[in-house]
């Protein structure tokens, strides 16, 4: 059966009739599913043929395509909804829209100067705050407006001024609670992965709330709940969660190389099997000054250790890719003495995607930290977000171990999404 609108949503078409109309709030809340289904359609049809141009907003066009087209097109089909084409246009209900990524300003400059008469946009606090000046200068008709979505962020954020401010908006706030059509199993364990965190404020709760204290409470408050033995044998009468080279599908190593006041970090990672649980075997940080062939042979020599203390071999080695030439020369030496180890660069993705990704599994009770995972159990206890500043910003001043977070992080951060 066709899900029908929520109460919250159906108020919000009913009242929705400002200059701004914006839904802020939780994940999975309903905020984008009302537009996709009823707002954009009907904004566009009610403007058809009228002067100015119609202009979808996302953080990137592939979110766009993601988050708005693609529900769109699956609901009314590919007539009625296209693809962005190469000229950032698609067609939707007969009417051209310009689909434009907002995260940079060259994106938008390119339709700078024309006027708005429809504007839908998606992940509004995630743009970049100059797109948003422009968006605001180029709704100039008398029947010019704009519908917009987006998830809480900090209390000082820029947006969030804005929604505060005397403009003719429409504001509609949602908690996740307010999605009924939610399987109370998915809601439960969301909560859970969140629990403690600042993402339960903002995602289940939908609150504007600052980044403070521990980035990973769940561990810092109790660093034994994670805690395992990695063995070349598992005992199965003991006690303690045990897991052996023959647990994992995957083992991965990672280096974050150090400059003038951090260190080189390693750390090995194992991922069990059906991307269950992340299991960090070993880590270590290393001080001093070192050239590359002195980095090649640590490297080289935690490789050896993990085989002969626990059975493990290494099948993937990801270096820091900001310094491409210990990293190069890394891979040489690894591919001369391991030829079995596929090296590559890190991604490095977004460090708040890495720490939201990370606090979720805490959550979900998903990973374990070995007995030889020192550096990266203190690490994880003392990280913590940096008070001096606005935005998100886990502090990185030298008086923690930034290194082995990053280092960990470069292990899993490629199956992210297997594992969620």
């Amino acid at each position: 059966m066709e899900k029908i609108f929520s109460q919250k949503q159906n108020e919000y078409i009913r009242q929705a009739n400002r200059r701004w109309n914006i839904k802020s709030g939780a994940v999975r809340s309903g905020k984008s599913y009302v537009d996709t289904a009823f707002i954009i359609p009907m904004r566009i049809r009610e403007r058809a043929g009228k002067p100015g141009l119609n202009v979808i907003l996302g953080v990137t066009q592939s979110t766009i395509e993601r988050n708005v087209l693609e529900p769109m097109r699956e609901k009314f089909g590919s007539s009625l909804v296209s693809e962005i084409n190469s000229k950032n246009q698609a067609n939707i209900f007969g009417e051209r829209v310009y689909c434009l990524g907002a995260e940079k300003i060259n994106q938008v400059s390119k339709i700078r100067g024309a006027s708005f008469k429809y504007t839908y946009g998606d992940e509004v606090s995630d743009w970049n705050e100059e797109v948003f000046e422009i968006v605001k200068s180029r709704l100039d008709k008398s029947y010019s407006c704009f519908d917009g979505a987006t998830n809480p962020k900090f209390p000082t954020h820029w947006f969030l001024k804005f929604l505060k401010s005397q403009a003719d908006i429409y504001l509609q706030e949602y908690s996740i609670f307010d999605n009924p059509y939610l399987d109370p199993s998915f809601v439960g364990n969301l909560c859970k992965e969140y629990e403690g965190t600042i993402y339960y404020d903002r995602y289940i709760k939908g609150l504007w709330v600052r980044a403070e204290g521990a980035i990973y409470r769940k561990y810092a408050d109790n660093p034994t709940a994670y805690s395992c033995q990695i063995v070349k044998q598992i005992d199965k009468k003991s006690d303690t969660e045990q897991f052996a080279h023959y647990s994992f599908e995957s083992v991965t190593l990672a280096i974050d190389f150090g400059g003038n006041k951090s260190g080189h970090a390693l750390v090995c990672q194992g991922t069990t099997f059906d991307y269950k649980d992340i299991v960090f075997i070993k880590s270590r940080r290393h001080f001093g000054d070192y050239d590359s062939n002195d980095i090649d042979k640590l490297v080289i020599d935690f490789i050896t250790e993990l085989k002969t203390d626990y059975d493990i071999d290494v099948d993937y080695l990801y270096w820091d890719n900001a310094e491409t030439v210990l990293g190069n020369g890394l891979k040489r030496s690894i591919n001369r003495r391991f030829s079995n180890i596929i090296v590559r660069p890190a991604l490095k993705i977004k460090i708040n995607d890495r720490i939201q990704f990370t606090n979720r599994m805490f959550g979900l009770n998903r990973i374990w930290l070995g007995q030889d995972c020192e550096t990266l159990s203190t690490a994880l206890s003392e990280a913590v977000w940096n008070p001096k500043v606005q935005n998100d910003e886990r502090l990185d001043d030298g008086t923690t171990d930034i290194d082995s977070l990053d280092a960990a992080e470069y292990t899993v951060e490629r199956d992210i999404r297997h594992f969620i």
